[in-house]
């Protein structure tokens, strides 16, 4: 088992290295609960090497009737920020499951650039008529994605001035006046709403948006 881990903690280092700053790299001892992970790499999900695992957790992944490779499956860090994960099971000389490597693709990195292109790419079905205002959530958050993409970082990793510029640009594509604006827009940068409040009343002279 130890020769397994030796050959698995570079490997899990070099995929953490190769991978960088996208993707989270967990190399799980399967058959330890209480010392479950041997290594972490760009740790999205805030755990600890030598953290446990419970009983559930170990078993499903050491269930013999799971396939050695899950790639590429939908998951979610306990924030709620969307993964795609893929599972490497290993083998001992006995065909038993021992470890795992775990690769978490942190998607908040590619959503806004996915937006982007999608919006690039769009055909408009009436080109003789421009597009109007905004008129619900969904506006803002391709908006905030593709103000976001020009920086090159994700919507969550913006600065103070970087937030205030996009809440003015906001502002001038009408988003401000929809319903519950300040809402979605908290909640998709993840900030609190008092903080956007007061970032909006700058721009609104005191006065709130729409509610």
């Amino acid at each position: 088992m130890d020769q397994i881990i030796d050959q698995l903690k570079p490997i899990a280092k070099g995929l953490g290295e190769t991978f960088a700053p996208f993707c989270e790299v967990v190399l799980r001892d399967l058959t330890h609960p209480q010392m479950a992970i041997l290594a972490i790499h760009n740790d999205f999900s805030a755990q600890d090497v030598g953290e446990s695992a419970t009983q559930m957790t170990l078993a499903r992944l050491a269930d013999p009737e799971c396939p050695q490779v899950v790639a590429n499956y939908a998951s979610s860090f306990v924030d709620g920020r969307g993964t795609k994960s893929t599972i490497i099971r290993i083998k001992n000389s006995n065909g038993e499951y021992v470890a795992a490597l775990c690769l978490n693709v942190n998607l908040v990195h590619f959503a806004g650039l996915q937006r982007v292109i999608e919006q690039f790419v769009r055909i408009e079905q009436n080109p003789g008529n421009p597009p109007g205002r905004p008129t619900g959530a969904a506006s803002i958050r391709v908006r905030i994605d593709q103000y976001a993409a020009q920086l090159a970082t994700p919507p969550i990793a913006l600065k103070a001035i970087e937030r205030r510029r996009l809440l003015l640009k906001l502002e001038e594509a009408g988003c401000l006046e929809i319903r519950r604006s300040v809402e979605v827009i908290a909640a998709y940068l993840r900030v609190s709403r008092a903080t956007i409040y007061c970032d909006v009343k700058r721009i609104y002279g005191g006065r709130s948006p729409s509610e």
